[in-house]
This record gives structure tokens, C-alpha cells and sequence, in this order.
């Protein structure tokens, strides 16, 4: 019987938002060959906290600067893929940030990322590729929401 080698993989990614009159926008990316809307995440380096990556990744992939305002939730699933001709076993894990926009263009986004553009908040939940995206967007808005409150 072949084992399977498991290794852990760690990323962070961001839900940017800004308000604009009384919307809030969130900064979304457009990658691979379709157009297929997702948040900018990718690997936490070594040594990296989570919450800087996050920020770093959102910079790379949407072009903008950002402020940590916390910890949205993490998530983690299981997934199979070959490298180097090995099959291995990834247990992912997830970090997502809240995070307020400063400055920036998300016209200079990296060249990973097929666009990166702003929707409004309601709007991006419904069009992101990925459930627990959307689920990540959703809880933020009620961060959002109960922030704004006091």
C-alpha cells in the first residue's frame, strides 16, 4: 500500500473595501483564462505574519494600499495534486483579513492578475467564483456594518 505524503500550505488574502458616498466597494481580481472573479490571497512567506501577507498580496494583485482592521476568519479544506510526478495530499489553510483601503489604483495591479476592480460590496458577493469567498465577503460586511454603528 502507497502512503500519501500530506503536506500544509498557508496563505492570506484580504476583502479591501472603501466607501464611496454611501456604498461600500470591495477590490476584487480577474484571473486565469475566463473571467472568473476572485479576493487577492496567496502563500505566507516564511516568517511572515498572516496579516502582512494579506496586505502584501492585496498590494501585488489589486494595486492598492491598506490598513489591517482584523481577522475575518480562517478556512481549511483538503485538496490532491501532483508535484513532480508524486501525488500529495495539501491540508490549506486560509487567512482572511479585513482591511480599509488608503491609497492607490487598482489599475497597477501585477501581471498574475488578469484585472483587478472595485464593485460594490453586494454586488462582489454575488459574482465571486468561490462559496467561501463569498461567505468571507458577507461576514465582512457585517463588520462593516457594526463598525460603522458606533
Amino acid at each position: 500500500m502507497d502512503s500519501v505524503q500530506t503536506k500544509t500550505q498557508v496563505s492570506a488574502g484580504g476583502v479591501a473595501f472603501r466607501r464611496r458616498r454611501s456604498r461600500i466597494e470591495v477590490a476584487l481580481i480577474s484571473v486565469g483564462e475566463t473571467e472568473r472573479w476572485q479576493l487577492p490571497k496567496g502563500t505566507v512567506d516564511k516568517e511572515e505574519p498572516a496579516e502582512a501577507a494579506a496586505m502584501r498580496e492585496v498590494r501585488e494583485e489589486a494595486g492598492i494600499e491598506t490598513e489591517l482592521v482584523g481577522l475575518i476568519d480562517k478556512i481549511e479544506y483538503w485538496y490532491f495534486a501532483n508535484e513532480r510526478g508524486v501525488r500529495i495530499r495539501f491540508h490549506k489553510f486560509v487567512y482572511f483579513y479585513l482591511l480599509r483601503y488608503i491609497a492607490g489604483d487598482v489599475r497597477d495591479h501585477d501581471h498574475e492578475v488578469n484585472e483587478a476592480r472595485w464593485f460594490e460590496i453586494r454586488r462582489a458577493e454575488e459574482i465571486l467564483a468561490f462559496k467561501n469567498e463569498r461567505e468571507m465577503v458577507a461576514r465582512a460586511r457585517e463588520m462593516i456594518s457594526k463598525s460603522s454603528e458606533k
